[in-house]
């Protein structure tokens, strides 16, 4: 029997479980996964995250700056892994706290959360270093099949990564898509994650090569129809954590990743709803260097999405 609070406790420490116990995480954390909804509904108040990107000791900053889970309600818009040095620690603690207080703690899918980005950006090549296999790493891709592609707050407010998709007019579209599969290279759920808000009328070609960009009328019209007040995504380095787009404030970007890769010098933020809603935006810098290990690693490729 996996002791969770003995594996949550040695992830805070920025050290690696063992293989087995990976593999009984990951196969308990499906069995909760694979009863969420494509959708998953979240209760106010709830505290929003954005990309993380395999940054462990900004997570625990993170946290320090937002609360611990359970006391806190926490939404995370996906991108755990790829880039930092601690993808592996990164996932495993926000998965086990997800299968401790499932009902505390939402983890959707980002776009890295794929097998394919995940071979190029770091994430393999970490789980090879550290395990002398490929194994832990086809266990946690076997997790992110099952991870929710959105989730709505108290009916009001939309969690994704991305953005939208002229596939998905509505909500309930995101519902039919059968999203335990690697991320497709086009349609609904592929858009879900990688697109983008602009300074468009309609619909554009996304420069990601994947995806679209997509003006403020877009998401004007599905917000209203859809009776929505706000779209909170992450997905985009914003330098300053966060970021409300067009005229009618009704989408944000939520950057979690401080200093993005080591060098961005940007600042991070989570967004609190409490109760009714009503946001407050908190901002936080990179863990201070006296606080970090930096480990010896092989160079990640270069790419900015």
């Amino acid at each position: 029997m996996l002791d969770l609070d003995a594996c949550i406790a040695k992830l805070r420490k920025c050290e690696v479980l063992e293989e087995e116990q990976v593999r009984g995480l990951c196969e308990l954390a499906k069995e909760i996964l694979v009863d969420e909804g494509n959708v998953q509904r979240v209760v106010a108040p709830v505290t929003i995250c954005g990309d993380i990107h395999g940054q462990f000791y900004d997570l625990l900053e993170l946290f320090r700056v937002g609360g611990d889970c359970p006391a806190t309600n926490y939404l995370f818009l996906g991108d755990f892994v790829d880039r930092g040095h601690y993808s592996v620690e990164t996932f495993l603690l926000l998965l086990a706290l997800k299968v401790r207080y499932p009902d505390r703690m939402t983890l959707i899918r980002g776009n890295h959360e794929s097998r394919q980005i995940t071979q190029v950006y770091g994430f393999y090549d970490e789980c090879l270093r550290k395990y002398g296999s490929s194994n832990v790493w086809k266990y946690c891709a076997e997790v992110f099949d099952f991870l929710s592609l959105s989730a709505v707050i108290d009916d009001r407010v939309l969690g994704v990564h991305g953005g939208l998709s002229p596939s998905v007019p509505a909500v309930d579209h995101i519902r039919l898509i059968d999203r335990k599969q690697e991320v497709p290279h086009d349609g609904a759920m592929c858009d879900l994650l990688w697109s983008d808000p602009e300074d468009i009328a309609g619909w554009g070609l996304s420069p990601r090569g994947a995806g679209y960009l997509f003006g403020a009328d877009v998401v004007d019209k599905f917000n209203h129809q859809n009776k929505l007040e706000l779209i909170a995504r992450a997905h985009q380095l914003v330098m300053d954590g966060y970021k409300f787009h067009f005229q009618n404030h009704n989408i944000v970007t939520v950057w979690s990743a401080p200093n993005y890769c080591y060098r961005c010098g940007n600042v991070a933020a989570i967004l609190q709803l409490d109760a009714e809603l009503r946001q407050t935006s908190k901002i936080f810098e990179a863990a201070p260097q006296e606080l970090r290990l930096v480990p010896q690693k092989d160079p990640v490729a270069e790419y900015f999405l």
